[in-house]
């Protein structure tokens, strides 16, 4: 009787991690809130472009950026503004093959501009929003993730 119960209370002292606000133990806390960082997407040494080229252009601003935990991995959602409506098709493209680059995984956010001119509107009509969903695997040897876009990037960190 004696022993369930200490393995009760062992798993329940275990768990309580969980609720301290900066536990590491928390899974809510495995990644903070993202912030603006510089963007550049140059080889400072060699002046070699960093990414891959792709038909789509980066979405003009990274507005928000949110790494969520789910249940096998993370889902990295972020929410970009472009300069006028009918922006579309957007996603959010590993550079790197989707492999951490000194501990930083990094995407860029692109979209298709609109076939004809459109009005620019308020900033809430232009919002995209795109996610991408990363395994527990390709989460090892992560610190941060990093989203750019053409004028700013968000980054968050665990």
């Amino acid at each position: 009787m004696k022993k369930p119960l200490l393995g009760a209370l062992g798993l329940a002292l275990v768990v309580s991690g969980c609720g301290f606000g900066q536990s590491r133990f928390n899974p809510v806390n495995w990644f903070g809130p993202s912030k603006k960082t510089v963007v550049s997407t140059v080889d400072p040494v060699t002046g070699v472009p960093l990414a891959k080229p792709d038909p789509r252009g980066l979405v003009a601003d990274v507005s928000t950026m949110r790494v969520e935990a789910v249940p096998g991995g993370v889902i990295v959602r972020a929410t970009g503004l472009p300069p006028t409506q009918g922006w579309w098709d957007g996603a959010l493209l590993a550079e790197n093959d989707g492999k951490p680059v000194k501990g930083v995984l990094t995407f860029r956010f692109v979209v298709v501009p609109p076939a004809e001119p459109t009005p620019s509107s308020t900033p809430r009509s232009r919002e995209l929003t795109v996610a991408v969903h990363l395994t527990d695997f390709q989460l090892a040897g992560v610190r941060a993730i990093t989203v750019t876009g053409a004028n700013n990037a968000r980054t968050a960190r665990r």
